[in-house]
């Protein structure tokens, strides 16, 4: 009785002076030895509402059999565009609110049965308004099913959220290349606490927050899988770069693959741009090919990837390559792109500095339309990725536009609370 009366005092001394960045009240407590790891659980379980930096707020039901946890993520962004004379566009600025995203997820019923709702706020309006919108449920690590909208498993650093990226945003190459959000559901698990992962799904095929109904088209569907391989451990999707300054090595070798097919609806557009890889900076949009109008083209992409971290050094890099074969003119797209990577806190957890070299080359038996950009990026960590300053500076030479060497500089902070 004794040892609860004190534990009940420091839990309230640690209250009134506790801070958003501080650890939470248990963490303290079961650190300094006043409670033990009995007690840790049971004041955890004890909580209605609490409150963790880069999570949310979270409500835990009194049986616990429901939780719900609350956040958001803002990022503001300023860029200017430094082009040469036959620039399409010479020079351009640009102050926006990159994206603003509000989540909810948490379990219902069973600790197994998760859920993620989440929406973005900027992004293409109300047409792409929600990102995810699922549940998984667990049978046994090796054996997850998940149903609904989330994005398709095709590349490492789309998988990576935007709000863990190194540079201000994801390379041309992944953008190029990945298929975007969809529906559908997809079978996944870890083997040996994520010394390996898969991931195997079913899709809709028309895009995020669209039906192939929609677009008068409900006959087709599309697929992907996703394997990796850790040797050393888990290395997961959270953070490009290495903030937590990993003791040992941590290596991850990817694969993939995404098969789909698309319906052309014009000379230079497809069915449907929230198909990302057919959109305007799309593999595929870009490339375009001789397909007739109306045409069903079937679109096989395929990639490999890697990444490291270890002492706060980070590196990782990817090769992507895509094929379209029209069902009537018998037409054939060949694409491939990669980028790679390196980053390295100097000062650790708190200052990173980090160079990408990225190409995309949209069509390869044509010439004069490849892209690719170098650039160098500066990252200031106030709180991990929960509250940083990002700046890069990117050479993009974009053959296929008329550009030359176009200079684009970018600035943007983050907040996830």
């Amino acid at each position: 009785m004794k040892s609860r009366v004190l534990a009940v005092a420091a839990l309230t001394v640690v209250l009134a002076t506790q801070t958003a960045g501080a650890k939470t009240l248990e963490d303290v407590l079961k650190e300094k030895g006043v409670i033990t790891e009995a007690d840790f659980k049971e004041v955890s379980k004890s909580k209605p509402l609490n409150y963790k930096l880069g999570k949310g707020f979270t409500f835990l039901s009194p049986d616990e059999k429901f939780q719900l946890s609350m956040g958001g993520r803002l990022q503001a962004r300023y860029s200017y565009t430094d082009g040469e004379l036959n620039s399409v566009t010479p020079n351009a600025s640009k102050a926006e609110v990159k994206r603003m995203k509000l989540w909810l997820n948490g379990y219902a019923y069973s600790k197994d049965l998760t859920y993620l709702l989440q929406v973005d706020f900027v992004q293409g309006g109300s047409a792409k308004l929600l990102d995810h919108a699922y549940f998984n449920y667990r049978l046994v690590d090796e054996l997850q099913l998940l149903a609904g909208q989330t994005k398709v498993p095709f590349g490492r650093q789309w998988l990576n959220s935007s709000g863990g990226q190194q540079f201000v945003d994801r390379s041309a190459a992944s953008d190029a290349f990945r298929p975007g959000y969809d529906t559908g559901l997809k079978l996944n698990g870890e083997v040996m606490k994520g010394l390996a992962t898969y991931e195997l799904g079913v899709y809709g095929g028309a895009g995020q927050s669209l039906t192939r109904a929609a677009s008068g088209d409900n006959t087709a569907s599309a697929m992907a899988a996703r394997v990796t391989v850790n040797p050393f451990g888990k290395l997961g999707y959270g953070s490009e770069s290495d903030l937590d300054h990993s003791p040992k090595p941590l290596l991850s070798i990817g694969a993939d693959y995404y098969g789909n097919t698309l319906r052309k609806t014009a000379a230079a557009t497809f069915e449907t741009n929230n198909i990302t890889l057919a959109g305007a900076s799309g593999w595929l949009g870009r490339g375009r090919g001789n397909f007739s109008a109306s045409e069903k083209v079937n679109v096989d992409t395929y990639g490999v990837d890697a990444a490291f971290k270890w002492l706060g050094a980070s590196a990782q890099a990817e090769y992507l390559f895509g094929e379209a074969d029209g069902k009537t003119s018998g037409e054939h797209l060949r694409a491939h792109g990669y980028f790679a990577q390196i980053g390295y806190c100097v000062i650790p957890k708190t200052l990173e500095l980090a160079f990408r070299y990225s190409f995309v080359d949209p069509d390869r038996d044509a010439s004069n339309d490849q892209v690719s950009d170098t650039a160098g990026a500066v990252s200031y960590y106030f709180n991990k990725h929960n509250l940083k300053l990002q700046g890069d500076v990117t050479n993009s030479h974009d053959q296929g536009k008329g550009r030359v060497d176009d200079l684009i500089y970018r600035l943007q902070a983050q907040v996830i609370f």
